[in-house]
């Protein structure tokens, strides 16, 4: 899970529809001013692959297909009901958006989040679509989640949650239609209890339904570090390709402190990085000579089982917290790639500027759509700078939720060692579709969103669409 950002955009995004620009959409924008986020995916995507909107043989069916991808098969919404410690009834939204299942059954995670709404899921499932495309597995796109917000809450008052959500969401899942997973407020404890209901109303066990569960039934090993470790596999992978150099002693700016950003930072101490900072909603904890080991574990440890915020840390860690910034909004802190891990909209233009100013080389999506509409034109404005989004970045959690489909379909049990390797060559294999559909002249961001869109777009004409 990710941290929040600490930036207005993630929770004020600015509308970057342009309606000068894809007629086409217009339609579109006109059904959705209020869903700008969505909108913004859309666009981003559209920009990059517009070449192939002027094909000559099949530039409309392009056209026609992706209009046909920006609209979801199905959107589920329900109330949630569920009664907290006093005895006290509250009742929240839930939703489950069933965007694509061209390529297989609805895949994507469930988010708890007081900023969660219809608008907020269909983005994620947008990309979603995509973001499966490049695993290579049998996946489709879809999202859900519900506007609680799990901060705060007791034990108790989340389990209840949790079981009143799955009361109402298990009508719509199931192995070979719609299997969801994790994201942010949503960890392998949500899910647990989730599953838990699942198999009390369904009578059913071992069935891929749920992903993110625990090995002790039918979880697979690595899904925790998945997200993360991919992320910096990719751009390990782009670092040593197009820059002819590798991670060790370089400065990497890491946002949000949850799941993510926790297993990036690990992986990149690993390969002998220096983490130079974490953050969450309320600050920055800077690691001036890089995060240690130590440091980390406290990180976690806060995270994961105290629930608390960075700024109690700063006594139990080689770092000094600064509150109310971004590690984006820090013009001292020297960068040499960024991995926004945090939520959508965290880094804008002036904060894509100041990277570039500070020498930055690259940055790699931990989270998804990160980057601002105004940030993406300022990393496009120089090429030299890599940038792959997180359609491609961080599809390595996803794709280990599909391996643990595999796994549980074939009822069998993979070593944590393979599951790595699996998930190495997974990136491996995404950087390639990246790089091959880039060309000589585009850029590997260009190179990403084409790959993903070709294969469904494919799909869907094989299917009789």
């Amino acid at each position: 899970m990710a941290a929040a950002a600490t930036t207005n955009q993630a929770n004020n995004p600015q509308s970057c529809t342009n309606p000068t620009k894809f007629d086409f959409l217009n339609d579109l924008r006109s059904k959705y001013p209020h869903q700008p986020v969505f909108l913004q995916a859309v666009e981003e995507m559209a920009l990059s692959i517009e070449p192939l909107f002027s094909d000559p043989v099949n530039g409309n069916f392009y056209k026609k297909a992706f209009l046909y991808l920006t609209e979801p098969e199905r959107t589920i919404s329900f109330h949630v009901p569920w009664m907290d410690d006093q005895g006290v009834q509250h009742v929240n939204r839930g939703w489950r958006v069933e965007f694509s299942s061209a390529l297989g059954p609805y895949k994507g995670g469930l988010r708890f989040h007081p900023t969660v709404d219809d608008g907020i899921l269909k983005f994620l499932g947008f990309e979603q679509i995509f973001k499966n495309s490049l695993t290579g597995l049998p996946l489709g796109g879809g999202k859900g989640g519900s506007d609680f917000n799990p901060k705060g809450k007791s034990e108790g008052e989340i389990r209840r949650f949790c079981e009143s959500f799955m009361t109402e969401l298990c009508r719509y899942i199931d192995a070979s239609t719609d299997v969801p997973a994790g994201d942010i407020g949503v960890g392998g404890r949500e899910i647990g209890y989730m599953y838990g209901t699942y198999k009390r109303l369904a009578n059913k066990h071992g069935e891929g339904v749920l992903t993110g569960k625990s090995p002790l039934f039918g979880g697979i090993h690595l899904r925790p570090e998945a997200t993360g470790f991919g992320t910096v596999y990719m751009a390990q992978h782009a670092i040593e390709d197009k820059l002819k150099r590798s991670l060790e002693g370089t400065r990497c700016a890491v946002s949000g402190s949850g799941n993510v950003a926790q297993f990036a930072s690990k992986m990149l101490i690993q390969l002998g990085a220096k983490v130079v900072c974490v953050s969450d909603s309320n600050g920055v904890l800077v690691f001036e000579e890089g995060m240690t080991n130590s440091d980390l574990e406290q990180i976690i440890l806060a995270k994961t089982v105290e629930r608390a915020r960075l700024s109690a840390l700063e006594t139990r860690v080689s770092g000094k917290y600064i509150p109310d910034h971004s590690p984006w909004t820090l013009p001292t802190l020297n960068v040499d790639f960024a991995f926004p891990c945090a939520t959508q909209n965290e880094i804008d233009g002036k904060g894509a500027n100041l990277l570039i100013q500070k020498g930055a080389m690259g940055v790699f999506e931990g989270a998804n759509l990160p980057v601002t509409t105004e940030g993406q034109e300022v990393l496009r404005a120089h090429r030299d700078v890599l940038y792959i989004p997180g359609k491609a970045a961080n599809a390595g959690g996803v794709g280990v939720s599909g391996l643990e489909m595999s796994q549980n379909a074939s009822r069998t049990y993979w070593k944590r060692e393979k599951v790595d390797a699996m998930l190495k060559d997974m990136m491996a294999g995404i950087y390639q579709q990246m790089k091959d559909n880039a060309g000589e002249d585009g850029t590997l961001e260009e190179g990403c969103n084409r790959a993903g869109f070709l294969k469904v777009a494919q799909a869907l004409k094989e299917l009789g669409w």
